[in-house]
């Protein structure tokens, strides 16, 4: 069928149906990769590991990770998001719910590879969505939406784990959590369709949709897309900061429980306040360049500006390892989280920005895969540098500077935001 013989409503706003979906997808992913990093502590105990052998189970999620974005880019832009992000999830649902059978430090391992092998699909897939379902002055605005699902899901696992872990156990917090995704994947495959075979999208909604002029629609091999500037403003964007986010997530529980003599329980109020006030940043990173263009600034001046003032955000925490009172390094590390979901919802958009539809997925692929190198290294760093100097001061320094090297690298190679040149012609307006 046709989008000309679709019967069609006379107005839908369907696309932001589609962002929610993106959003629950990215709030699941999160749960699911949460939940270790909040029972760090407990199976410290009850498994037994020390702080290298935790950094090389977080290690084995990075690297699994980083491999899984090497061909989940090109796979969904050969076979598209439905088919693509269904196995993607599947795959991390199962892997979850996995962890509840570990029983050393070296199975725990395996799960959480296999849990980074699937979960390295939901940006690249969100992404390339994203890129299909919005113009280009509404894309960062719906990344922040979409990308603020990764504080929610964090947020919801501080929630639930405590409560499961009391009720029924640690094992139970895996499987429960990991049954979220088949839950997901019944509403993706009846709702989600691309727009001009979507029955329920307007003819004015479907024209807005597609008021960006045309680019290229075949696959752009990874050949022509290396040699390019902008594909490396991009990925070396995510290298720099990537890690940092990473580190946040799977040691900042453990970094209040050990500097602050905090409970399990005792952890839930500090971590929930921080990782709220990061989905706050997220959305208004996107909202803010987004209203700069509506304003009539151009693509490069917006999201340019909204990453400098997410930069100037993040510095404060250089003071978190030298504070005493715990609300304080809560408050920092807060502001900075709340950066650095601002930073990811304009670096993600600069992707859709540079690059046509047909080779987004997989330029964020490539961008998504450096991102999970810098994580792998700092992941493995963390445990070598707490287990030696027995203080988290260097890593906080590595935090607070790696968005102005990041910032600094975006504009050197590409100042301008400019449309890649593919074979030496233009693929965007």
């Amino acid at each position: 069928m046709t989008p000309t013989t679709i019967g069609r409503p006379a107005t839908s706003h369907c696309r932001w149906t589609i962002c929610a979906l993106l959003f629950f997808a990215t709030t699941i992913n999160y749960v699911d990769r949460q939940v270790l990093s909040l029972l760090a502590k407990t199976l410290e105990t009850s498994i037994g590991w020390n702080d290298i052998e935790y950094s090389n189970i977080t290690t084995a999620f990075v690297a699994a990770y980083a491999i899984g974005l090497l061909g989940t880019g090109r796979l969904l832009d050969k076979f598209g998001t439905r088919i693509g992000f269904s196995v993607a999830v599947t795959v991390w649902s199962f892997a979850a719910m996995a962890h509840a059978a570990a029983t050393t430090a070296f199975t725990f391992g395996i799960a959480r590879a296999f849990l980074g092998l699937g979960e390295a699909a939901n940006f690249p897939a969100c992404n390339k969505t994203i890129a299909e379902w919005f113009p280009k002055k509404e894309r960062a605005l719906a990344f922040g939406i979409f990308n603020s699902g990764a504080n929610v899901g964090a947020t919801a696992a501080i929630l639930m784990v405590p409560f499961l872990y009391r009720r029924f156990g640690w094992q139970s917090c895996f499987i429960s959590t990991g049954a979220l995704g088949f839950i997901w994947l019944a509403f993706w495959a009846l709702i989600y369709r691309k727009p001009a075979d979507h029955a329920s999208v307007s003819h004015t909604e479907l024209a807005l949709i597609q008021s960006d002029p045309p680019d290229r629609t075949e696959n752009v091999s990874w050949r022509r897309l290396l040699p390019h500037r902008a594909t490396w403003a991009y990925s070396l964007g995510k290298f720099m900061t990537d890690g940092v986010w990473w580190f946040y997530l799977f040691w900042l529980p453990k970094y209040l429980q050990e500097t602050f003599g905090l409970t399990l329980n005792a952890i839930v109020i500090p971590v929930l306040v921080a990782y709220n006030v990061s989905s706050v940043g997220s959305i208004a990173g996107g909202w803010l360049s987004s209203s700069l263009i509506e304003r009539g600034w151009s693509v490069n001046a917006a999201r340019k500006t909204a990453m400098l003032i997410c930069v100037l955000c993040v510095l404060p925490v250089f003071y978190a390892p030298f504070s005493k009172s715990m609300w304080l390094v809560v408050g920092l590390v807060s502001l900075a989280m709340a950066a650095h979901q601002g930073w990811s919802a304009n670096l993600f958009t600069i992707a859709s920005d540079m690059f046509p539809r047909s080779a987004v997925g997989s330029v964020t692929g490539i961008g998504a895969t450096m991102g999970a190198v810098g994580g792998l290294l700092l992941q493995k760093a963390a445990g070598y540098i707490v287990t030696w100097t027995h203080s988290y001061f260097l890593l906080f320094m590595i935090c607070g500077s790696a968005y102005v090297i990041a910032l600094a690298i975006v504009q050197l190679l590409s100042p301008k935001l400019a449309p890649a040149e593919l074979d030496g012609v233009i693929t965007l307006p």
